[in-house]
């Protein structure tokens, strides 16, 4: 049989990565892309280092970017049932 184990400190980081999901990351990573996409615009900036950041830099960076974010989703629905289930089976919800 395997343990099962759930604090109050367990409870409380779950919460405050949850909180930290959705209290701003998110957020920042949606205001990075909108800045990347005015950097993007050539009538806004341009030149070789801004056409690298167009092709490559941008592209790739803000693939990362929305990867990141679909996975900090991920976490905070796994986390949240996780705690979910844990805290009713255990009587401590």
């Amino acid at each position: 049989m395997s343990r099962v184990l759930s604090t109050e400190q367990a409870k409380a980081a779950i919460g405050q990565v949850q909180s930290i999901i959705n209290g701003g990351f998110t957020d920042q990573i949606s205001a990075l892309d909108s800045q990347g996409k005015i950097l993007s615009d050539p009538n806004i900036w341009d030149g070789p280092l801004a056409q690298q950041f167009r092709g490559s830099t941008w592209p790739e960076t803000k693939a990362a970017l929305d990867k990141a974010k679909q996975e900090l989703e991920e976490l905070r629905t796994q986390l949240q049932k996780i705690s979910q289930d844990i805290f009713s089976a255990g009587g401590g919800a």
